[in-house]
């Protein structure tokens, strides 16, 4: 789309250099006083209300599909004894963190951005930045921390279900063995493996929370506007999502060398 310049991509540029400019002061006024704690405790129980169950119930199915398959692919080849590694260490280092930061970006972004944006159109925001308040530190800081928080702990919760559920389709519906299903697991993974998926998680968290915080300050269009922020927020964060899941996990297999047997 050309802007008022006359340059095609120019109005793209201007709000990807906004998002940035907002990240960057999201990052400057943690370390700000006075910290919003009770903020941050009512935004970290709403996201992970409203998130917590959708997931569980996600990463069930989710760890069933990628054991099953990785199952049968390896009984293809000959390999059953690896089926464990290679479907618990998708489970850990991909599939967790992304299940993680989408339902967060679909369920707790989608109603921060809302509720951000009908304060902007009520012209909330503009009054507490004429009494001198930070809108950032009053509003986004505790939001991004919150949702950072939630997506950490949800990661886990659904490392644990999708390996559970991995386990129990392997072995009960494949046929598989459960000394051989850990012992693989065992052997191939390792710490790194851990801390990259939580390290992924945690980015996604503020990246999913700081696009949802933008998109609700900026709404065009009234009430309408908000309704289009919500779902431009939600398009944003997934694609921004795969895109560093990609940066992220080629540089950790480049950087952390594979645990041989």
């Amino acid at each position: 789309m050309a802007s008022r310049t006359g340059i095609p991509g120019a109005a793209a540029l201007r709000e990807t250099g906004r998002l940035y400019a907002l990240g960057l002061d999201v990052v400057r006024c943690l370390f700000k006083r006075p910290f919003q704690a009770r903020e941050l405790i009512q935004q970290f129980w709403f996201i992970a209300s409203v998130s917590i169950l959708p997931t569980a119930l996600v990463s069930i199915p989710f760890g069933a599909v990628i054991a099953l398959h990785v199952g049968s692919l390896t009984t293809q080849i000959g390999a059953q004894s690896f089926t464990g590694a290679a479907s618990v260490l998708a489970i850990i280092q991909q599939a967790s963190p992304i299940v993680t930061a989408l339902l967060i970006a679909g369920a707790g972004g989608s109603a921060m951005c809302a509720d951000l944006g009908s304060r902007t159109i009520r012209e909330e925001i503009d009054a507490m930045e004429v009494l001198g308040v930070s809108p950032i530190q009053r509003l986004i800081v505790p939001r991004v921390l919150a949702a950072m928080g939630v997506a950490a702990f949800l990661n886990g919760m659904v490392s644990v279900v999708g390996v559970v559920g991995g386990y129990f389709f392997n072995v009960v519906m494949q046929d598989g063995t459960p000394g051989a299903y850990l012992a693989s697991f065992s052997a191939l993974a390792q710490l790194p493996d851990l801390w990259i998926s939580e390290i992924k998680a945690i980015i996604f968290g503020f990246v999913a929370a700081v696009v949802a915080s933008y998109r609700g300050l900026n709404p065009k269009g009234g009430p309408k506007g908000v309704g289009d922020a919500v779902n431009q927020s939600v398009v944003i964060t997934f694609l921004l999502l795969f895109l560093l899941n990609l940066v992220l996990s080629t540089l950790y297999l480049q950087l952390v060398p594979p645990k041989g047997m």
